[in-house]
């Protein structure tokens, strides 16, 4: 199997063309294999790009831990970068993905992935929720640089409400106006990952949200580098919403399936 491994800001993937449906997508325990940094390649997931009806391709995402998830916003990013290298796309795009469609373009060498409208934001007494394609839980803190992030987000993940099906985790501190630090624990990778894309971007619309911020152009610093959050506002919820960043190839390779 000719494997691509890709990074958005430090969240890594391995990345497979299986448009000619080589890959047995049943073998979780394979997948996991191959995303474990000691015993594997190493990702913090594995992507699948497929053909699909009307549309460029299909990205199926899944988790280190080898189960398919929702949707990843560092990941629809890396394999529209990925889906160029190929020459299935020049520089706009439209794909599908386990939350709906989406559309993407690269510009200056930033990759631009529209993410799916947010109506709904629960507000609680020390944290807000809501799903940006996966759901995230976001939660103010201070000196975020020495916070113990796996503990508290372990914590969070499988506790009350969202035990065993459990949610993405992100801990954020305010820099300036429209400028936040933010680290995130992702279910399924069971860590803290240096950047999450639909963590960073619920935590622009949450901070939207709370009025920590007027603004509608968000910049986001993850442990693996800046992200940006535009979006748009209005009676009905967010919409417009773009997450902006990086997407580089690493290396390529070749491994028994």
């Amino acid at each position: 199997m000719t494997f691509y491994k890709y990074q958005g800001t430090g969240n890594d993937f391995v990345i497979v063309d299986n448009r000619l449906q080589t890959i047995d997508k049943n073998n979780t325990k394979r997948i996991a294999q191959i995303c474990d940094r000691r015993f594997g390649i190493g990702a913090d997931g594995f992507i699948l790009l497929e053909n699909a009806e009307n549309v460029d391709f299909r990205m199926v995402y899944y988790n280190a831990n080898g189960n398919e998830s929702t949707m990843c916003g560092n990941g629809g990013r890396c394999i529209v970068a990925f889906a160029q290298f190929l020459n299935i796309i020049e520089t706009e795009t439209e794909f599908i993905a386990i939350d709906g469609l989406h559309k993407a373009k690269i510009e200056d060498g930033l990759v631009h992935l529209e993410m799916q409208d947010v109506s709904e934001i629960e507000s609680f007494e020390n944290h807000l929720f809501l799903d940006t394609g996966s759901p995230h839980h976001v939660e103010l803190v201070t000196n975020i640089d020495t916070f113990d992030v796996k503990s508290n987000g372990s914590r969070i993940r499988y506790g009350q409400p969202y035990n065993e099906a459990g949610s993405n985790v992100n801990f954020v501190e305010q820099i300036s106006d429209n400028h936040f630090a933010v680290r995130t624990y992702e279910r399924g990778v069971e860590d803290e990952t240096l950047s999450c894309g639909t963590g960073v971007t619920a935590v622009a619309i949450a901070m939207h949200n709370s009025e920590k911020t007027q603004n509608e152009t968000i910049r986001l610093k993850t442990q693996g580098g800046e992200l940006k959050v535009t979006f748009h506002s209005d009676t009905k919820g967010y919409n417009t919403i773009w997450l902006i960043g990086p997407a580089q190839q690493v290396f390529k390779g070749d491994i028994e399936w």
